[in-house]
């Protein structure tokens, strides 16, 4: 239950996103699904010159082979005269499902163990969704990753893979303060209500807010945009080292003064009854969307959005929509470690379809929870236009360094 309004003095942002109309319902958003659902391939697909694609079959599949990936789990179509290679997992043409691939045995997934920084220069290490995990999420039914022109190159993969880890990794293990209808707080040091003062590396003052976790008390969609940019920025300052692509997207997020500001497109929002058109084609800082995408088919990194589709608590504030980070392994975020640091993508749906209900608390209204049968579940997986509450749309990073990113408004000088 995620609200995207930031108020202009204390900053605070619920857990919800102001009412809205359908979702998905402008042409734009239309034309992207529609394009999505021509495209008769699924899973990854490579469009290069021709005579780049043997290197990459080769790279791309030497690259599954150490995440030990057994070949027969891929389908590769190859069409080197136009310069095409297409992998898709090897599952039915209907099995769009990504949640429940940790325990399908024939994937043999694991968690990978990762180290991450903490207070006084220390590392700890965690487990969080494998790279492999990523990998065969990309590659099933339901969805097209196209890597083309400078992005045809085995890095791009990579770094797109690793990325999603990361922002999973800083997201498994988060205990913020819920503001619960307070201001916002956030540590004097970097912040100056919840814009970094000067004299800091953007990527340092995001960085305490992990760190120092007890001193900030945020909510849910600042909470969303803090791991995706706390993702990104950690990646390439300290995973790759790279301080060109570091610094671009410091860049990018501090063009508007405002870096929490704006990192999705402004399409994200177009079933809100008070979407401003102007926002229809900005593009986002540092995320991309894509509409059409098959039911329960999702990548850990995904930012997703599940729909409150009862008319009736819609309209309560707090409890029209939640947004969500899904972490794999049928994990999805809790900044507030409310449910041992995640829910299911079932407690996800069985949350919003209470409301209806009236259980705004699971301890509190308890007597008031209607069981859900699996007939329920099957339902409300589907997009709200076919009764459920889960939207076709997938908010993810842009494959930096590897596409030309979109031109940004240039925020005009006050006189």
């Amino acid at each position: 239950m995620l609200l995207r309004k930031i108020f202009a003095l204390s900053l605070l942002v619920l857990c919800s996103n102001p009412i809205f109309a359908e979702a998905n319902s402008s042409p734009q958003a239309n034309a992207l699904a529609e394009q999505h659902s021509i495209s008769a391939d699924e899973g990854i697909r490579f469009f290069c010159d021709p005579g780049q694609l043997e290197n990459i079959e080769a790279k791309v599949e030497a690259y599954m082979a150490s995440l030990n990936v057994p070949p027969d789990l891929i389908v590769k179509k190859s069409e080197r005269a136009n310069g095409v290679v297409v992998y898709t997992l090897n599952t039915p043409k209907d099995d769009f499902n990504t949640l429940d691939f940790r325990y399908r045995a024939e994937f043999q997934i694991k968690d990978d163990v990762v180290s991450l920084p903490v207070k006084r220069g220390k590392k700890k290490k965690l487990t969080t969704v494998s790279k492999k995990e990523i990998l065969l999420a990309l590659l099933q039914h339901g969805r097209l990753t196209e890597f083309k022109g400078k992005a045809c190159d085995i890095r791009a993969l990579k770094d797109h893979i690793g990325i999603r880890q990361n922002i999973v990794a800083w997201t498994e293990n988060l205990n913020w303060v819920w503001p619960d209808g307070e201001s916002a707080e956030w540590s004097k040091k970097y912040w100056k209500r919840g814009t970094p003062k000067r004299g800091f590396p953007l990527h340092e003052a995001v960085n305490d807010a992990f760190i120092n976790q007890n001193r900030y008390s945020i909510g849910c969609y600042t909470a969303t945009k803090l791991v995706v940019i706390q993702g990104a920025l950690d990646y390439y300052h300290r995973i790759e080292k790279d301080t060109a692509q570091l610094k671009l997207l410091e860049d990018r997020l501090s063009i508007d003064k405002d870096p929490l500001v704006n990192i999705e497109p402004g399409i994200m929002w177009n079933f809100e009854e008070s979407f401003d058109p102007q926002e229809l084609n900005r593009p986002g800082k540092l995320l991309k969307i894509e509409y059409g995408i098959a039911p329960k088919n999702i990548v850990p990194g995904d930012w997703v959005y599940f729909l409150n589709t009862d008319p009736v608590t819609y309209k309560k504030t707090g409890y029209e929509g939640s947004n969500a980070i899904y972490l794999g392994r049928n994990k999805f975020d809790d900044y507030y470690n409310d449910n041992h640091h995640s829910y299911t993508f079932q407690q996800k749906l069985g949350e919003v379809y209470q409301w209806r209900n009236g259980v705004f608390s699971r301890s509190r209204d308890f007597e008031k929870i209607e069981p859900l049968t699996p007939e329920d579940i099957a339902r409300l997986s589907k997009t709200p236009a076919k009764g459920g509450v889960l939207t076709d749309l997938r908010v993810f990073p842009y494959f930096f360094g590897y596409e030309e990113l979109p031109d940004l408004p240039v925020p005009q000088l006050s006189k």
